[in-house]
């Protein structure tokens, strides 16, 4: 019987891989097989490319061969490769989120996490489905703010995967490595551990179908920042300061991290945080503490909108700390500046999603719910 490529392919299918109980044809790594005359090339692709590892492969595809057809003066010729490195991943979307939006900061405590708590429960009572992920590793202050500390992710089975089920309160689901350390636990962690806890709350977890998942990143520009941009299809990001000059240039620098050209993610605009102070007994008044419309001046500078201003109040701080964020509270103006600024925020999700090119196609038509929000 002539020694054919189909019959060469198939003896050395099962030829077990050196240091492994898969075969050749379990790994996919019998590559090519071509036959000239009495010489036979066999392409192999080996994950083990030690000298040893090549050495054994060679031996078990001669004497392979030699059974084969032991009459035949065959001449074996193996190139063998190591396979190519995944790339990492990058712009891997979550099913059934149709908007992720990064909170950002360039410097800490200017409020980055009480907007994006505000902002959150604001766009819930509009009617969307809200999510956030508190992605702040080494100062998560999520769970406190949203009255969940002490709190634990139940394990739920989706498609026959173990994953985490998110905590709700107010309307609004959240992940937070809040959840899984102890109150006065520091997490120490190096940069590689702390991208692959946020990849498990990010892509182990049951968010369900979501209009928007807010993301509050840790400030400043960093080993998180990177991770997120590279995991996530963000459609944009909201960068938070106050208006003195020391948060404004950190600010700067969060925004051209977004902007440059290797991240390249829209800026959907600046929010003022703590721009006036006004008395309880003093309602009409207003003073600036840190300086007088600093973001709001960045904003036109950097050319990205202005997405509102929060005052700098007594009530704002009491409300996080007891876990019932500011936004919860009715016909106040509080309240009507949240409103305003989730508004602003979804008339640029809409601008972003029809004049850029689209992480995933959603039409928003209206300011008053998330009824639009199509998939």
């Amino acid at each position: 019987m002539p020694i054919t490529k189909e019959r060469i392919a198939t003896a050395l299918a099962g030829i077990t891989l050196p240091g492994s109980k898969e075969t050749l044809s379990d790994k996919g790594a019998l590559q090519n097989v071509q036959v000239f005359d009495k010489q036979v090339d066999v392409d192999v692709q080996l994950a083990n490319p030690t000298l040893q590892a090549r050495k054994a492969l060679e031996s078990q595809i001669k004497t392979t061969l030699q059974q084969l057809d032991a009459a035949l003066e065959v001449k074996v010729n193996i190139r063998v490769t190591a396979p190519p490195k995944p790339e990492p991943i990058k712009g891997q979307p979550i099913p059934g989120i149709d908007n992720i939006i990064a909170i950002a900061s360039g410097k800490g405590g200017v409020g980055k996490s009480t907007v994006t708590a505000n902002l959150a429960i604001a766009l819930a009572q509009k009617g969307c489905k809200v999510g956030i992920l508190d992605a702040d590793i080494y100062g998560p202050s999520i769970p406190l703010m949203f009255d969940m500390e002490g709190a634990r992710p139940l394990s739920v089975n989706v498609d026959g995967k173990s994953k985490m089920e998110p905590i709700e309160n107010y309307g609004v689901k959240v992940l937070s490595i809040g959840f899984f350390t102890e109150k006065d636990q520091a997490v120490i962690w190096r940069g590689p551990m702390a991208a692959k806890a946020l990849n498990q709350l990010i892509f182990d977890a049951a968010w369900g179908d979501l209009d928007f998942l807010l993301i509050d990143l840790p400030p400043g520009t960093g080993d998180i920042h990177l991770s997120i941009v590279q995991a996530l299809p963000l459609n944009g990001a909201v960068v938070v300061s106050t208006p003195q000059n020391i948060a404004l240039a950190d600010a700067r620098k969060g925004i051209a991290m977004f902007q440059q050209e290797s991240i390249s993610v829209p800026v959907l605009g600046i929010v003022e945080n703590m721009a006036y102070f006004t008395p309880a007994e003093l309602p009409d008044n207003r003073y600036y503490i840190f300086g007088k419309q600093g973001a709001e001046n960045l904003a036109l500078d950097k050319g990205v909108p202005f997405l509102g201003a929060l005052p700098l109040v007594q009530s704002i701080r009491e409300a996080a700390d007891v876990g019932r964020p500011a936004a919860l509270q009715q016909d106040t103006p509080i309240r009507e500046a949240l409103d305003r600024i989730a508004e602003n925020a979804v008339a640029q999700v809409l601008h972003r999603n029809t004049h850029l090119p689209p992480t995933k196609a959603v039409a928003i038509t209206t300011m008053v719910g998330c009824s639009a929000v199509k998939n």
